[in-house]
């Protein structure tokens, strides 16, 4: 059986994902895959990664409940690719009590850090591991203010954290499905060991 990934589809740019996906296992030469949409607990069977998209930190929430995905989520052996909502959903601390996170890694997220809406801005940033700045898409942006052993920070812009991975984990404040660049979803990848081809 080739590389199973899924992304979680509750709310977000669950599209967007799976292509970006798509297109990184291309990029490194894997022939035999599949990424799949997540909707319920059966849906996690057999994937190596999966994708937390961004959307309404809250609304996720919620969803996950109702869906009985926490569980599953708490236990699951593979690897995260958590991105904006999704940041704040696997941290272990957040600024609004309404939202119950997973606790995947052990940081303290500040959500909308950046603002409303018209606050959403483009930059380039430095990520550790890239040979040359990422074009990244902030859009109501998390940050992450304190991290906790185990946890590598991979960028930081002024206003805080933006990007880690602990273990097959990673969180990012952006929106790496929204540009054509796989470069994080290869990193994801090879820590999940997916070989290039």
């Amino acid at each position: 059986m080739g590389v199973r990934l899924g992304v979680l589809a509750l709310q977000g740019d669950v599209s967007e994902h799976i292509l970006g996906f798509e297109r990184a296992l291309m990029a490194i030469g894997v022939g035999d895959y599949a990424v799949v949409p997540v909707r319920r607990p059966r849906d996690l069977d057999g994937i190596r990664g999966l994708a937390i998209p961004g959307g309404e930190s809250t609304t996720i929430s919620r969803l996950i409940d109702k869906n009985g995905l926490r569980d599953p989520l708490v236990h699951f052996e593979g690897g995260i690719f958590a991105t904006c909502a999704g940041m704040v959903l696997v941290a272990d601390r957040v600024d609004d009590p309404r939202v119950r996170t997973l606790g995947l890694i052990d940081m303290a997220v500040q959500r909308n850090a950046f603002g409303r809406q018209k606050e959403s801005f483009e930059a380039d940033i430095e990520v550790r591991g890239l040979d040359r700045p990422y074009h990244a898409y902030f859009i109501r942006a998390p940050v992450a203010r304190e991290v906790g052993s185990g946890v590598e920070v991979l960028a930081e812009i002024g206003a805080g954290i933006v990007a880690v991975r602990k273990g097959q984990h990673m969180a990012l404040s952006f929106h790496p499905e929204l540009g054509g660049d796989t470069r994080l979803h290869v990193m994801f990848l090879e820590g999940l060991g997916v070989q290039k081809g």
